[in-house]
């Protein structure tokens, strides 16, 4: 699950906008 949330936020252009798209993602699946 892990891994295709962080393969869909790869191409995002600034690495703080992955890292908070992944929380939120996280946050958002739990």
């Amino acid at each position: 699950m892990s891994s295709n949330v962080r393969v869909r936020f790869a191409p995002s252009p600034t690495g703080s906008l992955h890292i908070g798209g992944a929380h939120t993602a996280l946050f958002n699946w739990l």
